[in-house]
């Protein structure tokens, strides 16, 4: 079994790192230079950066930003936030990024995750899908980050999904964003059974337990946070020596 790898997500727009809840409400919380480097002192696996105001305005990825701050993150980098072609995804990997996450143009054009993961491979290929319970009480789709409904139900995409081959799945739920109340296992168990590939479970993690509990419903390749990072004094190395101890396997130095 693969070590579980534990993976901050940051959020950012321009030069500031914010955090809200349920993707509302935005408060700056840092800089994007100085939150790499805490990071970097404690043992993260990956980070994931997702550029908030690309995503919902369809403005065009900020290559000299991604350059800037890839210089400084020494540990492998996922950029999401307005890719819409394959020049995106290319001139990203040339400025640093390890990964692309795809989230908005993956649900619009599938054609771009399918070229995207002939011509790079699909290790470097990561669909994000946000998600939000509707009036019917049915999981539904949601893109351009968080503000706009698809009315697609979220199993039914997941199927789609599987059939493009990315190299992984960030699930994240809109209504457990921020709130640190833990994640929606429900959903994320029945996800995973769909999918094929590794699962990045988003959305609610205020705790270790939080994600410990997860865990022992279904096997997540990465537990992604960010709220409990930025509000609690808990850590990333704190959540691996925690897991460890509960009998669950993560890379520790």
């Amino acid at each position: 079994m693969n070590k579980i790898r534990i993976v901050p997500t940051v959020l950012f727009n321009d030069f500031s790192v914010v955090k809200g809840e349920k993707f509302e409400s935005w408060r700056i919380v840092g800089n994007i230079i100085q939150i790499i480097k805490i990071y970097s002192l404690r043992e993260v696996d990956e980070l994931i950066f997702f550029d908030i105001s690309a995503s919902k305005k369809d403005k065009k990825v900020d290559f000299k930003l991604v350059d800037e701050f890839a210089d400084h993150c020494f540990m492998p980098l996922t950029v999401g936030g307005g890719i819409s072609s394959i020049e995106d995804i290319e001139k990203l990997l040339k400025v640093g990024a390890d990964k692309v996450a795809i989230n908005t143009h993956a649900f619009l054009n599938p054609k771009l995750i399918k070229n995207s993961v002939s011509k790079f491979g699909s290790q470097c290929i990561v669909v994000g899908v946000d998600y939000k319970k509707n009036a019917e009480g049915k999981n539904e789709v949601y893109i351009r980050s968080g503000s706009e409904a698809t009315k697609v139900e979220l199993f039914e995409y997941l199927k789609n999904v599987k059939s493009l081959n990315p190299g992984e799945v960030i699930l994240t739920s809109i209504n457990h964003d921020g709130t640190m109340k833990g994640y929606d296992i429900e959903t994320l168990v029945k996800a995973k059974e769909i999918l094929n590939v590794p699962v990045i479970a988003s959305g609610g993690c205020g705790n270790y337990q939080h994600m410990a509990d997860l865990l022992k419903k279904s096997s997540m390749s990465a537990l992604s946070a960010s709220s409990m990072y930025h509000f609690t004094e808990q850590t990333p190395l704190g959540a691996k020596k925690f897991l460890k101890e509960n009998g669950f396997r993560v890379r520790l130095q």
